[in-house]
């Protein structure tokens, strides 16, 4: 989970904090202390770190904060509003200029997952942006780099251009005349992974630039290799000129450093962050979000939008149709299970909603009760799905035989499906506005 070590030591240092009624001086400069060491063992960069610290301190020891009702709910909403500066402030929007089609050029290191991300974004700009995409292949030194962007590009319905080992700068400015011809709004560049060392490698990625003059540079880095990224950004910033970062594996990333130190450091914004590995894995960055993330409060703004773009009204009203008129099935059940699981994983649902282990006595969420269920319904038959009132004691062991389940797990779907059914039935309208048996959640406490 994101952010996990840094966001379970920040949360339990004001935890005390706050349990200490009023503040002195001293119990804020303390408390800071232990901030300062946390967000160190986080990879943070030192500088940015103690400037940090020096700007909460000096906001927080004033008598405004230390005389007030509520001392520690007043430092805490300082460091919250310190954090969203330190990555940003406010979320930095894709550029797309004036050019027709619009460029966006993709650099960075080997191994962070640039080709992916290329697939990524561009899926995420035709379903948010609606825009047409092409996605040039100009990687002609990794091996398979160009087939592995064809499989992206093809399994989300994007075009993709290569010219297979030819010149890049070449392959660039041809995908871009072959965009215009055929009417695509936007070209994005996937460039050779490079080490910014390499002084061959970047004339030739700043040759790139120089011809198709990009709308965005985005330098793709690492989360997981915290510092080591945050140098990188730097160096390739201070060679290139990028307009953006996109960090890839931050769902991996429980320390944050790279996230909390690259905007102080090259002074440019974080874009989008990968947050696991399917295509449709991708999230705009916005600080004040991952502020609140960080420091246990949630994040239902971005919890929101996950669940809309999810949303399809055409099978909200068949499911509203099919509660109405009793024919809520395994299927209709298992269908909702999947909606939820595109929603990331269910420990991350929980972070949005401000819920931490330590909240719900350390519990630990059953991730894999997901598939189990799934294996569940899927060993039914046709008929038992749609009529579930059919399982016996005899189906019940043999669909539990056929998932590899036991016969408990089979009776715990059930009665939860059952459950659920109800509780929807209620929201529709069919009994009213009263609340029913609580639903449980499809996972485990």
């Amino acid at each position: 989970m994101a952010f996990e070590g840094i966001a379970a030591k920040l949360q339990g240092i004001f935890n005390k904090l706050s349990g200490r009624g009023k503040l002195s001086e001293k119990d804020v400069k303390e408390a800071m202390r232990e901030v300062k060491l946390a967000l160190l063992e986080a990879d943070v960069n030192f500088l940015v770190v103690k400037s940090f610290i020096n700007k909460v301190t000096e906001r927080a020891v004033g008598a405004e904060v230390l005389e007030s009702l509520t001392p520690a709910q007043q430092v805490i909403k300082i460091v919250n509003e310190e954090l969203t500066n330190l990555m940003g402030g406010v979320g930095s929007k894709l550029e797309f200029g004036s050019q027709k089609p619009s460029i966006i050029l993709m650099a960075g290191l080997q191994g962070t997952g640039k080709t992916t991300m290329c697939g990524k974004l561009g899926q995420y700009i035709k379903k948010f942006h609606g825009k047409s995409v092409m996605l040039a292949a100009c990687d002609v030194y990794r091996p398979a780099a160009i087939k592995q962007l064809q499989i992206v590009g093809e399994k989300l319905g994007l075009t993709v251009y290569e010219e297979g080992q030819n010149d890049p700068v070449q392959i660039a400015m041809h995908a871009i005349e072959k965009a215009k011809h055929g009417f695509f709004d936007c070209v994005i560049i996937d460039t050779a992974g490079r080490l910014h060392i390499d002084t061959e490698m970047m004339v030739e990625i700043k040759a790139i630039r120089d011809e198709v003059k990009p709308a965005e540079i985005l330098l793709v880095i690492d989360a997981m290799t915290g510092q080591d990224a945050v140098n990188v950004a730097k160096a390739f910033n201070e060679t290139l000129e990028i307009t953006g970062v996109v960090l890839t594996k931050l769902d991996s990333d429980t320390r944050g450093g790279a996230a909390l130190s690259v905007k102080q450091v090259t002074g440019k914004p974080i874009k989008f962050i990968g947050t696991g590995e399917k295509l449709t894995d991708i999230e705009p960055f916005h600080p004040d979000r991952m502020a609140s993330r960080i420091l246990g409060m949630g994040d239902v703004l971005t919890l929101i939008e996950k669940a809309q773009s999810l949303y399809d009204e055409k099978k909200a009203l068949e499911l509203e149709s099919k509660l109405k008129n009793d024919e809520f099935t395994l299927d209709d059940f298992l269908e909702q299970f999947q909606q939820i699981r595109g929603m990331g994983s269910l420990e991350d649902i929980m972070g949005m909603l401000g819920i931490t282990a330590s909240q719900i006595n350390g519990a630990q969420v059953d991730e894999k009760l997901m598939s189990r269920y799934e294996a569940i319904i899927r060993s039914m038959t046709p008929k038992e799905r749609s009529k579930p009132a059919i399982l016996n004691a005899s189906r019940r062991r043999r669909i539990a035989s056929g998932s590899g389940t036991s016969v408990q797990e089979v009776n715990r779907l059930l009665k939860q499906y059952n459950q659920t059914r109800e509780m929807m039935k209620q929201f529709s309208g069919k009994k009213g506005k009263r609340f029913g048996k609580k639903m449980k959640l499809p996972f485990s406490f």
